[in-house]
């Protein structure tokens, strides 16, 4: 894996299938057909594309043939702890992308970019996403229910949160 800079800080990171680089305004076509695809966002509430230029968001692609395959997020959230987060393409599901760049970027956050824990939160009902967070080292740290104006589909089940320390990360 080849890094530079530190996490959310105009860095980029290239993994063994994966190009990851900050989410810009040419990224903002591929953001939107993403976005509007309704197996994407099943487990998630829509939000403005703007959102997600800058330098905690980062576009991945492949490096064979550069097809943009979705995002990921690795947002500070203060005193070393940061904020896990990806959203692909169905196309590209079950490919073990999302594990690749999701491990890459807590590989970098740990080792280069000062980060003590990294988190990740999603639907109790999103298996997909619990596993990735699985296998990429995140434990369950708990299951909380949310008040949404408008709910989805499951989110009476609540949300979990998965956690991973820089120490448990060390000792694997």
């Amino acid at each position: 894996m080849q890094t530079g800079g530190r996490p959310g800080h105009d860095a980029s990171v290239e993994t063994e299938r994966l190009t990851l680089r900050p989410l810009g305004p040419s990224d903002v076509d591929d953001l939107e057909a993403l976005h509007a695809d309704p197996e994407v966002m099943r487990f998630l509430d829509p939000e403005p594309v703007e959102h997600f230029l800058g330098d905690s968001f980062l576009a991945a692609h492949e490096k064979s043939g550069g097809r943009f395959v979705g995002w990921f997020e690795f947002k500070p959230l203060g005193d070393g702890v940061v904020e896990l987060g990806y959203r692909l393409h169905p196309e590209f599901w079950g490919r073990g992308y999302a594990t690749e760049g999701g491990k890459a970027l807590i590989e970098r956050g740990f080792t280069t970019g000062g980060v003590q824990r990294v988190v990740a939160t999603t639907m109790f009902v999103n298996a997909g996403s619990r596993r990735v967070m699985e296998k990429c080292g995140l434990r369950h740290v708990r299951t909380f229910h949310v008040d949404w104006d408008e709910p989805l589909p499951g989110s009476e089940y609540g949300e979990v949160e998965y956690a991973l320390t820089k120490d448990e990360w060390q000792q694997t």
